[in-house]
């Protein structure tokens, strides 16, 4: 064994000895294994099948070796969101040992220049996921077509009906009206601009940077009868024109990276009218680990949204701050991610065959459950977040007097 991966095995080794609430097994090919934790839960198997490799890819890169060496079979596991719910609560101490300090500055050496989103990086960086294929995406999500977290009032919704129900909530916190111009900044594949159309009679605008999103979102608009109210623009963000009483985007700002936050929000303080309301939902990592994440890329920027980046408030708060808007409202709605992605994975392994029908690999296959699986961990344990802010400014009457009408924002 490389002097390498062996020094990043005894790093993990000792992590994984301060791990509790729960147990860890390290399985090997030849059938020896390691125990770790408290035993206070069934044990998780992890089956180590390329011991040297798994450990060298952790020491090159720990945050992406992981999910490299998983998407490459030298390890496997049939519960990755319990493995990940575990690890995450659990290895915050171990990244302050002395040895792995070291280890990470070792890594640091190698920095991260974070690419900036120009319109047509931008598009560049949309095309990479959201163009795998309309068909793909039909396969792992619900009927509606969002791609987003769903909002459960109830445990024992479906995912449409978390999903319409996050629509719902949506317009009702912009207050829409017939006489509303809507401005969706991302709108997918159309489905909240149809039902705010459909449901407040109002004008909507959609804007993506994404070919296929647009095309399938055209034709379901039509299908829907709403060609006259629902535009569908494959256009940039900073290169609209124009007013409207409403805009919202839908866990877009994630992929614009940190340099363009005060650009996002100058353009809705530029396209919105006098006396307009604007809602945000935006993906978030809480704000003690914000600095420290974003100077280091993870597996997911690499592999699965090139470019993006997960704002904290903190920082969303500070770019607002720097235009004539003011934050009217926040609600975390974070821990609804985690049954969001349960149900899409569920959707993907339970439809694997004609997902392969579709021309994808078992390499695509694991990039994916990690993916789903890694995501759906973060948002169980509060890792991860998920907030809808409310934007107006001042003087703005016709905001909601009344506790009961403002429970909402």
């Amino acid at each position: 064994m490389s002097a390498i991966a062996g020094l990043t095995a005894r790093l993990v080794f000792r992590a994984l000895e301060r791990v509790r609430g729960g147990r860890i097994v390290l399985r090997y090919p030849d059938g020896r294994g390691r125990a770790f934790g408290d035993g206070s839960a069934p044990p998780i198997v992890v089956d180590v099948r390329r011991p040297e490799a798994l450990w060298g890819a952790l020491g090159r890169r720990t945050r992406v070796g992981f999910g490299e060496s998983y998407v490459a079979g030298h390890w496997d596991c049939d519960d990755l969101v319990g493995l990940f719910s575990l690890l995450g609560r659990n290895l915050d101490a171990a990244a302050e040992h002395p040895l792995t300090q070291l280890l990470h500055a070792a890594q640091r050496l190698r920095p991260h220049l974070a690419e900036r989103q120009t319109p047509t990086v931008a598009k560049d960086n949309i095309y990479a996921h959201y163009d795998l294929g309309n068909e793909l995406f039909a396969l792992m999500l619900d009927p509606t077509m969002t791609y987003s977290c769903a909002y459960w009032e109830r445990p024992e919704m479906t995912l449409e009906e978390a999903q319409v129900a996050k629509l719902r909530h949506l317009c009702e916190k912009l207050r829409l009206g017939p006489d509303d111009h809507l401005l969706e900044i991302g709108c997918g594949w159309g489905s909240l601009a149809i039902h705010a159309a459909r449901e407040s009679g109002c004008r909507v605008t959609g804007l993506t940077l994404s070919a296929a999103q647009a095309a399938l979102a055209r034709e379901r608009v039509a299908d829907a009868g709403l060609d006259g109210r629902v535009e569908i623009l494959e256009r940039d963000y900073r290169q609209l024109e124009g007013s409207y009483s409403r805009i919202v985007s839908v866990e877009m700002i994630e992929a614009i990276g940190h340099a363009e936050y005060p650009t996002f929000f100058a353009a809705i303080d530029r396209l919105l009218a006098p006396d307009g309301l604007a809602c945000v939902q935006a993906i978030g990592i809480p704000d003690e680990r914000y600095e420290r994440y974003r100077r280091t890329p993870d597996w997911i920027q690499q592999y699965v949204f090139p470019g993006s980046l997960l704002p904290s408030l903190e920082a969303l708060a500070s770019a607002v701050g720097r235009t004539r808007l003011m934050i009217v409202g926040v609600e975390e709605i974070g821990i609804g991610y985690a049954q969001t992605l349960r149900a899409w994975r569920e959707n993907v392994e339970s439809r694997a065959d004609a997902v392969r029908a579709l021309g994808y690999d078992e390499r695509f296959l694991r990039i994916w459950r990690f993916y789903l699986s890694y995501c759906e961990a973060g948002f169980a344990i509060r890792a991860l977040r998920d907030m809808q802010l409310v934007l107006s400014r001042p003087f703005n009457d016709t905001l909601p007097e009344r506790p009961d009408l403002r429970r909402s924002f």
